[in-house]
Formats: C-alpha cells, structure tokens, sequence
C-alpha cells in the first residue's frame, strides 16, 4: 500500500475528487485551508490580505497498482494550469489498522 498526498489550489478541489472518482479510489482524508508555498514556481498560498489564495490537501492509500495511474493524472492535471498548482507526494505504508 502507498500513502499518495495531494496539495492543491482551493480552485481543483472539484477537479481533484472527480479524479479520484474516476479512478475508483473511495476512502481519503481532506484538510481544507492549508497555507503554504511552493518550492519552485508560483505566488504563496496564505490566506492573507497580500496573498489571499489557499489550498487545500488530500491524502488517500491506495495499492500499489494505482500509484502511477493517479500521479500521471495529478500531472495531468497541473500541466493544464500550471498556475493554479497541484502536486503529489508518494511514501510507503507498512502498517495500518
């Protein structure tokens, strides 16, 4: 299993679930307003008077079959818009219950 978390413009948040819809991937946790700044490109995120943007982020555990299918979609995804922004972070679950 694969914990995949997905960081976005609050503008993908209909985008970003009809993906995992479309993918068949059901269970995942979303956090809403989270503030941040990318690390190569793109204005901050935070919520403030100067930079009034915010994202939002996901995160679900899926096998590790479906693992590439919703990255190249995610890159999909930010390759339309680049400004908006949208990445993915892939790491191992070794347990869960």
């Amino acid at each position: 299993m694969k914990a995949v978390f997905i960081v976005y413009n609050q503008a993908n948040t209909e985008r970003v679930e009809y993906m995992l819809d479309r993918l068949g991937i059901r269970g995942y946790t979303q956090w809403a307003d989270v503030r941040g700044r990318g690390t190569v490109a793109g204005p901050p995120h935070l919520g403030t008077h100067t930079w009034p943007e915010m994202n939002s982020a996901i995160m679900t555990v899926v096998p590790e079959e479906k693992v590439a299918e919703l990255l190249e979609k995610v890159k999909n995804m930010d390759a339309i818009n680049e400004e908006v922004g949208v990445r993915a972070f892939v790491w191992d679950i070794t347990e869960s219950v």
